[in-house]
């Protein structure tokens, strides 16, 4: 198994009536790899993950997950889920819950281990209807871990956890890939993504459109971002040439740039301009660059979406 790829998917399509929700996405993931899934609202990355999981097939294009079909390695216990909603039975206990799960396979690792390492041993004679959201998500981890998979999938694993929660989450789930456990999940939380993935793929209308590291990916948003605290609203600014965009919230404005030194002196020679802070772009810069409707699918890309 550690010779194949845990996830082979190449040029995927799938359509539901006139919508295109996945348009040739190939995406190949390497054993031990934490890679993050990330795009807008209806960009595609939940019907992939679907395809990814059997749960869906493609109208167009093939999956395998370590040499075979998404359902065989899902019988074989080598690949598992945590998904936002669904899959709990609310008059059980936690601790049953785990039970039901592991009388599936053959050789489950033991109910206390699973619990212990999802961090919910304390909730174990708990009913699932009185856990909390983020109670319920890391009980579905529990229960994931429960076949020992090679591959685990994540959609929106934190939904619904505080801070600390999705902290101690993202440490259990480290812990996990530094065993050489294959990770693949899709968050709305940048941050998670540029903590805890060895790899980012953002995807838009049902391609990729960025595939690399978190600093790769930043860097394809070039430019910095300027910051100052501005007693009215300059109208001039805007029609700057090293300005790409300006936005006010009452007595501060913030502008992104490709050419900031000459923005900084316009702003302290003809303007009262204070407190200017200047930064580099970060992850959300180069998430909103490369995945709103104005973007350019191929900028800064090679044709198969990868970081040229």
């Amino acid at each position: 198994m550690n010779n194949l790829l845990a996830v082979d998917a190449q040029g995927l399509h799938k359509s539901f009536g006139a919508v295109q929700a996945v348009r040739g996405i190939d995406l190949q993931v390497k054993p031990g790899e934490v890679v993050a899934f990330l795009g807008p609202n209806g960009a595609g990355k939940t019907t992939t993950i679907d395809m990814i999981l059997g749960l869906s097939q493609p109208n167009q294009g093939s999956v395998s997950v370590y040499g075979g079909t998404p359902r065989q390695a899902i019988a074989r216990g080598q690949v598992a889920a945590v998904m936002q909603t669904g899959g709990l039975l609310k008059d059980v206990t936690v601790k049953e819950s785990v039970q039901l799960v592991a009388a599936m396979f053959d050789s489950p690792r033991p109910v206390t281990e699973v619990l212990q390492r999802a961090g919910i041993a304390d909730l174990a004679d708990r009913k699932v209807e009185k856990c909390s959201g983020g109670q319920q998500q890391r009980l579905r981890f529990a229960m994931a871990l429960v076949s020992d998979p090679g591959l685990m999938i994540l959609d929106e694993p934190t939904t619904g956890m505080d801070v600390t929660g999705r902290r101690d989450f993202w440490q259990a789930i480290r812990q996990d890939a530094q065993r050489g456990r294959t990770v693949v999940f899709a968050t709305h939380y940048l941050e998670e993504a540029d903590s805890y993935a060895d790899r980012i793929v953002l995807v838009r209308k049902g391609k990729i459109v960025a595939d690399g590291t978190s600093a790769q990916i930043k860097n394809l948003a070039s430019g910095r971002t300027i910051r100052a605290a501005l007693a009215q609203e300059d109208q001039r600014l805007a029609q700057l040439a090293a300005v790409d965009s300006v936005e006010y919230d009452g007595a501060r404005v913030t502008i992104r740039s490709q050419d900031s030194d000459t923005v900084l002196r316009y702003l302290l020679n003809e303007t009262d301009a204070k407190d200017l802070e200047v930064s580099s772009n970060n992850l959300e810069d180069a998430f909103v660059a490369l995945t709103s409707d104005s973007a350019e699918d191929e900028a800064g890309l090679t044709e198969s979406g990868t970081l040229a």
